[in-house]
């Protein structure tokens, strides 16, 4: 009979065990610190509340626009009051940069803008927050992909006898215009239609629907992409432009070349 011998455990590890411990706890101690971590950091920078957005737009006010329009948007001579203008007008003066002005005269200028869109926003939400006023509106209504013909229609009708039918614009009364209609960011179309700037009449829902001013403005984008089918088109300032060009190029060409028949035959 063969005596069989199991082999006693000596209660020894393996000698990579102690490292492959300390590896596992490593990796336990850096995720937890991480997350512990990353949740203090949010903790610290929590998103802009629309109060410190109110505040920082007072800010920008006192800084730069109560100068005219008063301490508290009251309005004064040089400037009117703001109170109840919205955000959507602010948004539309600043952002195009006629506000703030830089020189008084018959009406606010496009110029570069002074602003980023942060501040901007920031302005509008402190203006917006003295009384009720039109609001910004939601992107589908100036999307620019609405009824092209339609919104054509609606333009000849309610604004071509200011800004022209092409968009050019045109001159009014008293050193005043109308501004022409090109390469326009849509937000700002929308904003004139709704807050009615200077001489410019308002179209609130009421007159033109939020569909409606959406098709207008794709009939503008439809202008800024389409070039002129008839050639060279004068500003598309009509009638003004072209009278010119025949008196002065036409009627000045006949003028000249009946010199010339003159001069050959003496």
């Amino acid at each position: 009979m063969t005596n069989t011998r199991v082999p006693r455990r000596t209660g020894r590890r393996h000698p990579l065990m102690g490292a492959l411990l300390l590896v596992i706890g490593l990796f336990v101690t850096g995720g937890a610190y991480a997350a512990t971590s990353a949740g203090i950091a949010m903790a610290e920078t929590p998103p802009v509340s629309q109060a410190s957005l109110i505040d920082e737009g007072e800010k920008l006010f006192l800084a730069n626009c109560a100068s005219c329009h008063g301490l508290n948007a009251e309005g004064r001579e040089a400037g009117p009051s703001l109170i109840g203008v919205g955000a959507l007008a602010v948004d539309f003066q600043v952002g195009t940069g006629r506000m703030p002005m830089a020189a008084s005269g018959p009406q606010a200028e496009a110029k570069p803008v002074q602003f980023t869109q942060a501040q901007i926003d920031a302005l509008a939400a402190f203006v917006a927050s003295l009384a009720p006023g039109p609001g910004m509106p939601n992107p589908e209504h100036y999307a620019g992909d609405g009824d092209a013909a339609e919104g054509g229609a609606l333009f000849r009708v309610n604004c071509a006898m200011c800004h022209n039918v092409a968009g050019a614009g045109g001159a009014l009364t008293e050193g005043k215009y109308a501004p022409h209609l090109r390469d326009l960011d849509p937000v700002h179309i929308y904003g004139a239609m709704v807050t009615g700037p200077q001489n410019m009449p308002v179209f609130n829902d009421m007159n033109l629907t939020p569909e409606q001013k959406n098709d207008v403005i794709t009939y503008l984008k439809y202008l800024d992409e389409t070039p002129s089918v008839g050639g060279f088109s004068l500003g598309s300032l009509g009638p003004v432009s072209e009278g010119l060009f025949v008196w002065l190029i036409g009627l000045g060409g006949l003028i000249a070349v009946a010199i010339w028949l003159t001069a050959r035959s003496n």
